[in-house]
């Protein structure tokens, strides 16, 4: 394993602790411009996020009403009743984003997608990375003020949906996450700077509790006049 990776899994929890748990739940406000530009405002109401650990799949509730929920896998997404019922499903969901711009309008099935392999990515990092198909190379470190932040380049296997295929983590001194970079390829691909704060622990793992998401420039610095995606995540739960 590299010896980056391996220090930033320590860091975090450690790989033991990771794979002796099953599912994360965690409560979740999010909100942000891209969902105005996608036509699917958020509203600050607070949702529960399930992920499960060892496989992509995640459920968030409520969604789109009071008796709802999502449940998303790589290669299908739903929106069902709380007993199961489904209300609108979608099998290669990927597929429906072809020829999308940052102005292309989502329906409801975009945004539970979108949902999805997101907070699956965020509350599942770092771990992800040790997880069997991805490659996980050393690049070079990103200043950001004092801090000296090192890097690592992940490429997503085929079958793990993400925003594109390789992004960029950075951790600070500690080994903790400070930003994760990304393409949003369903979203045409526009790159894309998140910063992470207040890490807490929960069960033994280390998480950050905020992530704020900017457009970035050629530079790879973050347009701070824009909030594209902001998540708060709080009474975090592994099991």
């Amino acid at each position: 394993m590299n010896t980056l990776l391996a220090q930033v899994l320590d860091a975090h929890g450690g790989l033991d602790r990771w794979n002796a748990l099953t599912t994360v739940r965690a409560t979740i406000v999010s909100g942000g411009d891209m969902f105005l530009i996608k036509g699917m405002p958020q509203d600050p109401t607070p949702r529960e996020m399930t992920v499960w650990l060892h496989e992509q799949h995640a459920s968030v509730m409520p969604f789109g009403a009071p008796d709802q929920k999502t449940d998303f896998r790589a290669d299908r997404v739903s929106i069902e009743k709380l007993d199961g019922r489904v209300v609108a499903e979608r099998a290669q969901p990927r597929k429906s984003f072809t020829g999308h711009e940052l102005d292309t309008p989502w329906d409801p099935l975009d945004r539970a997608y979108f949902n999805g392999y997101a907070l699956w990515t965020y509350l599942t990092t770092p771990f992800l990375l040790a997880m069997p198909g991805f490659t996980v190379t050393e690049i070079e470190p990103w200043r950001e003020g004092d801090e000296l932040w090192h890097g690592l380049r992940a490429a997503f296997p085929a079958d793990i949906a993400g925003h594109s295929t390789e992004q960029e983590f950075y951790f600070g001194p500690d080994h903790l996450l400070r930003r994760h970079d990304y393409r949003v390829d369903i979203a045409g691909g526009f790159t894309a700077a998140q910063y992470v704060y207040d890490t807490v622990e929960a069960n033994g793992i280390r998480l950050p509790t905020r992530r704020r998401a900017y457009r970035s420039d050629a530079g790879n610095r973050p347009i701070l006049d824009r909030t594209m995606v902001s998540i708060d995540i709080s009474n975090a739960r592994f099991t």
